[in-house]
């Protein structure tokens, strides 16, 4: 009786030894959420891997290029316009005159060449050319900023996958030591069992908490699954399993009360590009106008052909030079309402601008709020994980002293792990926030 009493007493402190193992190793990590160190990739070179190489951004650089070559057309207005022409036709009948004591006279050759080079040169078009070429350099600036959007939407989308992911490696890391606690528990319980010391139901009880945390576990593992297979999808690398590193010391933006609103108007990329917009819309409208003003140019043309007399058939040099006037007098009232629409498309503006002022103000709001909530949540669950501790340290002493079974033991332990679980996450929901201030304030993310 007494070496089974001391082998029972064994087992026990073997027991315990490891739960207060797994417990400091708890302790120890509430500070701190990292799960892999070597090889994790940092959230700065996750959002330069994303914004160099996504579709969607090297799309926005495209158009730019776009851009571009439509700056070089409106420009092309400035420069002369050259062709050449050749031409060779045979007419008949061929008109011949007779004049008495003269004779017969054709006026003109059977078969006709004639070979020209014209060039044609706009004078002066009532700033016509000088709008449309501003009016693409405006298009080109809104293309710059549609581009940062791109990169700033693109680094955001990063930020929060990067956030998901953090959450989800420590998650599990958490699973697994609980696991590894009831695993130990119910090889102890089993033992006790065996010398009668243990019911069916302690056993069982047990086996429904791995199986309930093993469910849990397969539940984190499939979702950090879609979210490495989506932070693959964002950096085009599907070769690799990304682990992303701890990051949660984030400044927190220093604009506070009211300048926030200020700062963010001044630097949303969408109040810019409204502004752009505006611009564009006010160009059209004048260069709208241009359109019934006339357009005087200047054409010369040289080259040769026959068909002079007296030799009709031998080439000779012939040129051609003159100013041309354009005055447009009529044009069924197009350019009438085509001012209209102009005009509607700037008023148009003037409301989407007041939007989205509305919307980022709103944003900004919430963003603030999310701050504020997490960082209370994190306070309130760092005093509630330390409870937690507290209560598992004296359960564990009842242990020992056999006041409570373990079951109420392995309940502590829980309460524990899943009060570092949300300590986790209300860490991780606070960096994220402060991304998200950022973001609405219109800081850059890249």
């Amino acid at each position: 009786m007494n070496r089974l009493n001391k082998y029972r007493t064994c087992i026990l402190m073997i027991a315990l030894a490891l739960i207060a193992s797994l417990s400091a190793n708890s302790q120890d990590n509430q500070g701190s959420v990292a799960v892999v160190k070597s090889d994790s990739l940092s959230l700065k070179s996750l959002i330069e891997e994303v914004i160099s190489t996504h579709p969607t951004v090297k799309g926005a650089e495209e158009a730019l290029k776009n851009a571009d070559a439509r700056i070089g057309a409106a420009r092309a207005a400035y420069y002369p316009v050259v062709d050449a022409n050749a031409n060779y036709s045979n007419i008949g009948p061929v008109m011949k005159i007779y004049i008495p004591s003269m004779g017969t006279f054709q006026l003109y050759p059977e078969n006709n060449y004639s070979a020209t080079i014209n060039f044609r040169q706009v004078i002066y078009d009532f700033g016509r050319t000088k709008t449309n070429i501003e009016l693409e350099n405006e298009g080109r600036i809104i293309g710059e900023k549609t581009l940062d959007q791109v990169r700033q939407k693109m680094a955001i989308a990063t930020v929060n996958n990067f956030y998901t992911l953090a959450f989800l490696q420590h998650a599990i890391k958490i699973m697994d030591e609980q696991l590894a606690t009831l695993q130990a528990h119910l090889k102890y319980i089993e033992t006790l069992k065996s010398t009668g010391s243990a019911t069916d139901y302690q056993v069982l009880s047990t086996k429904v908490k791995i199986s309930t945390a093993e469910s849990q576990k397969s539940d984190l593992v499939a979702a950090l699954a879609i979210q490495q297979a989506y932070l693959c999808s964002l950096t085009g690398n599907n070769n690799r399993i990304p682990v992303v590193k701890e990051e949660l010391d984030v400044i927190a933006p220093v604009v506070s009360g009211d300048s926030l609103l200020s700062f963010a108007y001044h630097n949303r990329d969408e109040m810019a590009i409204n502004h752009e917009k505006a611009v564009l819309a006010g160009l059209r409208y004048q260069l709208t106008k241009t359109t019934d003003k006339p357009v005087i140019s200047f054409l010369a043309a040289g080259g040769a052909k026959n068909g002079y007399l007296p030799d009709l058939n031998q080439l000779k040099a012939n040129y051609a030079v003159g100013v041309g006037i354009s005055v447009p007098i009529f044009d069924g009232m197009k350019t009438k309402y085509n001012l209209q629409q102009a005009e509607s498309a700037i008023n148009s503006l003037h409301f989407e601008n007041e939007g989205t002022q509305r919307s980022i103000t709103s944003e900004i709001r919430e963003a603030e709020e999310y701050v504020i909530s997490a960082k209370q949540k994190e306070m309130q669950f760092q005093l509630q994980l330390e409870q937690a501790q507290e209560a598992y340290t004296l359960a564990e002493t009842s242990f020992r002293s056999g006041v409570i079974t373990n079951l109420e033991l392995l309940d502590a332990n829980t309460t524990v792990s899943q009060s570092m679980l949300m300590l986790l996450k209300a860490r991780i929901d606070y960096a994220a926030s402060i991304y998200r201030l950022k973001a609405s304030l219109g800081e850059r993310l890249y």
